[in-house]
């Protein structure tokens, strides 16, 4: 019995682990005039989890704080500001509400549809809840945040689809 025999290089995988105590975050602020909410949604989400890093860690809390300004401002496309519930309940017999989107964007806190489409977004558990409460989302151009100087994110121009006319 002859024949060759292979010899299998291994491949040493070489992995590197964040830790909580060397996470560096930035602060970024990023403009929703105008633009489409689910792309919107899923970049921040991209951003709060910090998988646009080389160092992310699923383990860790290792992604951005991010500032949303123009929420009310926000666009979806077709008919779905209309069409879409979104649904809560009043704790009685009964008493399920249903508001849509449109109604909430016209409202008082129109902040909340796009902070609920980012956190719908993220995972579910302790570290997805830590994660989300690194977003802030306001209603006009003004934020508190200023003294941290954060980094403009101009998304509206990453991609013609990103805004809507």
């Amino acid at each position: 019995m002859s024949g060759k025999i292979r010899v299998a290089k291994s491949v040493q995988s070489i992995s590197f682990d964040l830790r909580h105590q060397d996470v560096k975050k930035q602060w970024v602020v990023v403009d929703a005039d105008g633009v489409i909410l689910g792309r919107l949604a899923a970049a921040i989400a991209t951003l709060l989890r910090g998988k646009h890093r080389p160092t992310f860690t699923p383990s860790v809390d290792c992604g951005d704080n991010v500032i949303v300004i123009n929420a009310e401002k926000v666009k979806m496309t077709g008919h779905k500001a209309e069409n879409k519930n979104f649904y809560y309940h009043t704790g009685h017999p009964g008493g399920i509400k249903a508001r849509t989107r449109a109604h909430i964007l016209a409202g008082e806190h129109p902040e909340r549809v796009i902070e609920k489409a980012v956190e719908r977004m993220m995972p579910r558990g302790p570290l997805g809840r830590r994660q989300v409460g690194n977003l802030k989302v306001y209603k006009g151009e003004e934020h508190p945040h200023v003294a941290q100087n954060p980094v403009k994110i101009d998304f509206a121009a990453r991609n013609s689809k990103n805004k809507r006319a």
